[in-house]
Order: C-alpha cells, then sequence, then structure tokens
C-alpha cells in the first residue's frame, strides 16, 4: 500500500466537489447572462434558503468561481447577528474593486473619500473602508440617507466594473436571516429603485439563509415577497454518490458498492453527513494510490462521525430554553418525520396557541422547519431519536 494521502472530504467547510445543485447554478447563470449581455441588473434577488449542512454557502462560493471567470468582479457578505450588515458590504464592495484594480491610481483617494461619505449616510459614523487611509469624519455627521446611499454604492461600483471592460458587478449575501430587519429593508428599498433603472445597473444579488429568511425579508418590506426564493433540498442518491465518488477519483481511490450504499443509506441525502462520514472512513481506511475504500472501513469511521454528530445534537438541546426543550421531547416522542401542532400541544398537554412562540423560535434557530400547513421536523437528521434517548 502507498503512502496515506490527504483527506479529501471537508466536514463544515466548502466541499471540493460540489455535487448535485445544477439546477440552483442554472438560476444563477440565467440572472449572471442578463448582466453580461445586456448590462442590466439581472432580476429579482436571488434567496436560497434551507437549514444548515445542505450546502447553501458551497453553492454560493461554487457560483463565485464561476462568475468570476465569467468576468463579474464579485462581493462576499456574511450577515451576523452582532454587528450591522451594511458597512460589512460597503467594505466587501471596495474590497472586491481594489483586488479587480477596478480604480485606477489617480481616483483611488476620490473614491475613499466617497466610501466614507456612504458609510456616514448609511447611520455609521466614522466608519473606514481601508486602514491605510485615516481621515477625520466631518464635525457635523451627514443626515443618514442609508436606501440613497446603497444605491449609489452600487451603481457606481457596478458600472466602475463595466467600462472598464469586466461583465459587472455581483454580490453574495450569506446567512441573510441574521442581518437586522432595518438593514434588510434598506437593502430591498435599494435593490427595487436600482431595479427601476435596470438598463443602467450591471449587477446582481444573490443571498442565502435559514427557512426563516422568505418571512423575514417580507416582514421587513412587503415587496420582499417579490423576491426570487428556492428553497434547497437534500441530495438524491445519485448526487449523494457523486458527493463520495468524485473526491476520491481525483486522488486515484475508488469506492465498494456496498461502502457507498451504506454511507448513502445512513446520510439520507444531507451534504454536511456525506462529508463527516465521507471523512471518516477515509481516516479510517487511510488508502493510498489506487486504493479501493470497504464496507470495513466504513464500519470502522462510522462511531467517530456518530461522536461528531451527537456533539452537535447535545450543543442544539443545551442551546434551548426549558420549554423550547419541552417542545423538542413532544416532537420527538411523536415517532415520525413530520408532526403536526395537534400532537405536539396534546403532548403537552396545552392547546395549540400556547406553543406557537417556542415554535417560532425553534425555527429562527433552525432547529426545526415548518413542512406544510401546520407541520413541523427536525431540520437535521437523527435529532430526533437523540432526544428520544435523552428524554425517554
Amino acid at each position: 500500500m502507498d503512502a496515506a494521502l490527504p483527506n479529501p472530504y471537508t466536514p463544515g467547510e466548502v466541499p471540493r466537489v460540489l455535487a448535485g445543485r445544477r439546477t440552483e447554478l442554472g438560476r444563477i447563470r440565467d440572472q449572471l447572462g442578463r448582466v453580461g449581455t445586456f448590462g442590466e441588473i439581472g432580476g429579482p434577488m436571488l434567496v436560497f434558503h434551507a437549514p444548515r449542512g445542505l450546502g447553501k454557502t458551497s453553492l454560493l462560493r461554487a457560483a463565485q468561481r464561476d462568475a468570476e471567470e465569467s468576468g463579474f468582479v464579485t462581493a462576499w457578505v456574511a450577515c451576523s447577528r452582532q454587528r450591522p450588515f451594511l458597512p460589512e458590504l460597503v467594505r466587501a464592495v471596495a474590497r472586491a474593486l481594489e483586488r479587480a484594480e477596478v480604480v485606477p491610481a489617480d481616483e483611488s483617494a476620490r473614491w475613499h473619500s466617497r466610501l466614507d461619505r456612504i458609510g456616514l449616510q448609511l447611520g455609521v459614523p466614522g466608519v473606514r473602508v481601508t486602514g491605510e487611509i485615516a481621515r477625520t469624519p466631518p464635525a457635523e455627521p451627514t443626515s443618514a440617507a442609508p436606501i440613497a446611499a446603497l444605491e449609489d454604492l452600487l451603481h457606481d461600483a457596478a458600472t466602475r466594473v463595466r467600462s472598464r471592460g469586466g461583465a459587472g458587478l455581483l454580490v453574495f449575501v450569506d446567512e441573510l436571516h441574521a442581518a437586522s430587519a432595518d438593514d434588510m429593508s434598506v437593502l430591498l428599498n435599494a435593490w427595487q429603485n436600482l431595479a427601476g433603472d435596470r438598463e443602467h445597473n450591471p449587477l446582481a444579488l444573490v443571498t442565502a439563509g435559514l427557512p426563516v429568511t422568505p418571512e423575514a425579508l417580507t416582514r421587513a418590506a412587503t415587496f420582499g415577497e417579490r423576491s426570487a426564493f428556492v428553497a434547497l433540498d437534500v441530495l438524491d442518491e445519485p448526487d449523494a454518490r457523486a458527493a463520495l465518488v468524485e473526491p476520491a477519483r481525483a486522488s486515484e481511490v475508488s469506492w465498494t458498492e456496498d461502502a457507498l450504499d451504506r454511507i448513502v443509506g445512513e446520510a439520507r441525502g444531507y451534504p454536511y453527513f456525506l462529508q463527516l462520514m465521507g471523512s471518516t472512513t477515509w481516516s479510517a481506511a487511510a488508502p493510498g494510490t489506487g486504493d479501493t475504500i470497504g464496507l470495513a472501513e466504513v464500519e470502522a469511521g462510522l462511531p467517530r462521525a456518530g461522536e461528531q454528530l451527537t456533539a452537535m445534537y447535545r450543543a442544539r438541546w443545551g442551546a434551548a430554553t426549558e420549554k423550547e426543550q419541552a417542545f423538542l421531547s413532544a416532537m420527538a416522542a411523536a415517532g415520525t418525520d413530520n408532526v403536526t401542532r395537534a400532537q405536539i400541544a396534546t403532548a403537552l398537554g396545552q392547546d395549540t396557541r400556547s406553543i406557537s412562540v417556542p415554535r417560532e423560535r425553534l425555527i429562527e434557530k433552525g432547529v426545526i422547519e415548518p413542512v406544510g400547513h401546520g407541520l413541523v421536523r427536525f431540520t437535521m437528521p437523527g435529532f430526533g431519536a437523540y432526544v428520544r434517548a435523552r428524554t425517554g
């Protein structure tokens, strides 16, 4: 056997091979085609939404690589509940243009001064977009006009890219559900205004968030419902097998059919599980070039994967309040994938209205998700069994 090869699986990170998602990547390419061909806005804001672990960030990163190869300048922002989103967007656009060398050297000072003014208009006095240029903010802060400021930023950046021979500007916003309602409102209003003058705005906006994102956007601005919402689902069997086979093939390592069957059945199409179980199996097998991974190696690696999953389940349980834990216990006790409000309320000895608060909080945390009228399910496979074992 040759020396063991580096592990090609990346649980919790962007995979080396993105399996599936052809339809979703096609949606993004359609929008970029409009920008590149006509020099106009790509269309409504694209919003991919799904529970954690289904590959939202991986999808956006793959689209980012494709877009840059097609001549787009891309800016990336990940929202956080701990900090405002809009100043991060200003910085991301500034960095993107600097990396692409879109702003000529003789215009740099004027461009950064403009970015500082936009930061002030977005309601963040003293924001600076670069560490090299330290300027004192105006003594009298500019009156906040955040929507117009964001419009100006995106329009100016996109037209600069286009005028320098690029296809346009593509902005990615990950974890959109974590943005504040005010920041979402500014983003939606600015995008609607830019779309009203679409012929002069060569840009596109692609976002991702948890299943609560569509509702959060609609609450932030009623016309947010006109965004293009796309739900991500688990991978089908051929794509799940590809997620295991393709990274190994790049190292000239193969899998037996029964080994693939075991992991694909255990992972249930969940991309994170596939990466985790592929990784622990690879570590157990320690294959060299030309080797084949079999069922024995899978069985040796699965306990380590199980330990990691148990730690994740424990963290989710520990982050739930007492009332949320009671709700989760009632869900798990039902023993079915989809559970009705009535089943949960009955198990708790309450009426269906009184369980609304823990239900909404658990949906917001990404622990459960609605799957139809009055129905919810756990977002992570195996979590129900963990709760039953813990509370049964």
